[in-house]
């Protein structure tokens, strides 16, 4: 394992306090990250961050925060996150993020079960569901808030802003020299650094405990797959309770320097990544549809030929991917095609989604569909798909040079990764996480004889590169005996610009069918264009224009599979859901089992009729 076994650093620091700290009195006015205010995209430097994150850590400390103890933060993804993340952690307390989207009852559960003692909200909104359940959360001490407007004439003993947390915190600070520092000597590798509540497609989220040594690892790790460098620009716009996010904005930036922006708003990540233009950009297959879709939209309305300029140069584009992605060198020729069709058309497409500068662009989180990673490279983006889990803090797999398509690249350095007989695939390595909090019964199923069972099935080729094929309990056993893996089927229903998710029936069924979530924005305009009446989304998603529109994008999909592989019937799932709903996770991805049991009328309709 390359002495990864041992002691594991970076800048000679093997937790993440430690590496905060120096980093800060490294880089002291060099930017860490931008956040937009009144237009303009300020600046924050190293000097800053570190100053702010110290008196938060200092004002917990004052009120009370022991070692060990869980710092809850409910919030958007915004710089005070990162203040609370950092003076929690460095203070000696222990992260623990709650999705901004988790309604009043999802964040009793996460409190209770983390048994939180304090607790960060971003604005009244988020506050207001902790003030729903307060009385059944008996752990939480204080609660400060980072945005207090709308709340001048509120008053709680128990709710403090931000502003006054970080003002005990100097006052502390100035009375107890050499209390922070001492408190940051005395982390250790093998402590508990944060909490992740996975995203619970099966039931309640659980609390996954990442250590020091597992993100210090990943931080050393990463540069096989992921190059970073000080003068890269980011965005930040996923939710930071998330493990990618925190990766990319919290955790790697305190190696490589690289700076984050910070999205307005996930309504305004198109626009902010037109005026940022990152030159690295890490996004979940959903923001990647989105992307796509609305240029697909768009070439629709385009004039004749702006049609025929994109259909001649993404052709072209397609041409060099498809050369790269085979290991060939495309020809002299070619290139120099492909340098015009670039120059008349893709340049200015790129430029349209502020793709134009990337120098890595990364999807993972979820399966994606292999078609859309080729659209993007024939734009000249050079996507790649990574893979891992919260479970192993992030990264078990990345793209080499080389790139196979449909595969998640090969096993990351000082990882080993093995196929099960069941064709489970296994992670052995220091990334491996502690195991669930409260859940001994849940840890001991997913790390057995050493090994982190992750719950995929997948294939190792000859060439050790790495296909996931679907989640061991999402396999599809028809009755007629036929193993079927859906999120092939739904990876490519995602690609059209009319799908937003799908969810593939057909368990000890006669053949396979089809819940649909539609693509709001999309369906609604193309039914305005075409004259199509509706009132609201239900009378949408029921109009025969609509019903045609989703069955003509299901067959080209069926196209592609076998027979049996194909869905004969489908639904619209007629309410337009949130983060909020039960149905989905905050990552919008549709829960299967809740799916097929609220919609079970629905499902069990469509086979009423076969015999």
């Amino acid at each position: 394992m390359d002495g990864f076994d041992g002691r594991i650093e970076v800048e000679g620091c093997d937790t993440i306090p430690k590496l905060f700290w120096h980093q800060v009195k490294a880089r002291d006015q060099r930017t860490a990250f931008r956040e937009k205010y009144l237009g303009i995209w300020r600046a924050t430097s190293w000097r800053d961050y570190g100053e702010r994150a110290r008196a938060v850590g200092m004002g917990l400390v004052k009120l009370g925060l022991k070692r060990g103890d869980v710092v809850s933060i409910l919030a958007e993804t915004v710089p005070e996150w990162l203040y609370a993340d950092m003076g929690t952690a460095c203070a000696g307390g222990v992260t623990n993020g709650i999705y901004p989207t988790d309604s009043a009852k999802q964040v009793d559960y996460i409190v209770n079960d983390s048994r939180s003692r304090f607790l960060f909200v971003e604005n009244e909104e988020q506050l207001d569901k902790w003030l729903d359940v307060r009385d059944r959360c008996p752990s939480v001490a204080r609660v400060f808030v980072f945005d207090m407007e709308g709340l001048a004439d509120f008053e709680d003993p128990m709710v403090m802003p931000l502003d006054e947390l970080m003002a005990i915190g100097r006052e502390h600070d100035k009375t107890s020299p050499g209390e922070w520092e001492k408190r940051i000597a005395a982390s250790g590798p093998e402590d508990l650094a944060l909490l992740v509540y996975t995203s619970g497609t099966t039931g309640p989220p659980k609390g996954a405990m990442i250590s020091h040594r597992n993100v210090i690892f990943q931080l050393r790790n990463a540069d096989a797959f992921i190059p970073l460098g000080s003068d890269d620009e980011q965005l930040a716009f996923l939710p930071l309770c998330h493990i990618a996010e925190r990766t990319f904005t919290t955790f790697l930036p305190l190696r490589s320097g690289a700076i984050a922006n910070f999205a307005e708003s996930v309504e305004t990540v198109p626009e902010n990544v037109r005026e940022v233009a990152p030159t690295t950009f890490f996004a979940v297959p959903r923001i990647w549809e989105r992307f796509y879709s609305g240029i697909a939209i768009r070439m629709k309305e385009a004039t004749w030929i702006g049609r025929l300029a994109y259909r001649w140069a993404i052709g072209i584009g397609l041409k060099v991917a498809e050369a790269e992605l085979d290991g060939r060198k495309p020809s002299p020729l070619l290139k120099l095609v492909y340098r015009i069709a670039d120059w008349m058309v893709l340049d200015n497409i790129k430029r349209a989604i502020g793709m134009h500068r990337i120098r890595f662009a990364g999807t993972g989180a979820a399966p994606i569909a292999p078609d859309l990673i080729k659209w993007y490279r024939a734009l000249g983006v050079d996507m790649r798909e990574v893979y891992g889990q919260t479970e192993n803090c992030g990264l078990a797999t990345g793209m080499p040079d080389r790139i196979k398509l449909g595969t998640v690249g090969i096993t990351a350095p000082n990882t080993e990764l093995v196929i099960s007989p069941e064709g489970e695939i296994l992670l052995k390595g220091p990334h491996v996480f502690m195991g669930y909090l409260n859940q001994p019964e849940k840890t001991a199923e997913t790390l057995r004889d050493g090994w982190l069972h992750t719950g995929d099935v997948g294939l190792k080729d000859n060439e050790g590169y790495v296909r996931i094929t679907d989640r061991m309990k999402d396999i599809i056993i028809t009755a007629g005996g036929k193993n079927i893996t859906p999120s092939e089927i739904e990876n490519q229903l995602k690609f059209s610009p009319y799908i937003s998710d799908a969810v593939v029936i057909g368990d000890k069924r006669k053949f396979l069918s089809c819940l649909v979530m539609i693509d709001y924005d999309n369906v609604s305009k193309h039914a305005q264009d075409n004259n199509v009446p509706f009132t609201d989304f239900t009378s949408l998603c029921r109009a025969r224009e609509v019903q045609d529109l989703i069955w003509t994008e299901i067959e080209r999909v069926n196209a592609g599979f076998a027979r049996v592989e194909t869905i004969k019937k489908f639904r619209l799932i007629e309410q337009q859901l949130t983060a909020e709903d039960d149905e989905v996770t905050p990552t919008m991805k549709l829960k299967r089992k809740f799916v097929s049991e609220k919609y079970k009328t629905m499902i069990d309709g469509m086979y009423a009729d076969a015999s």
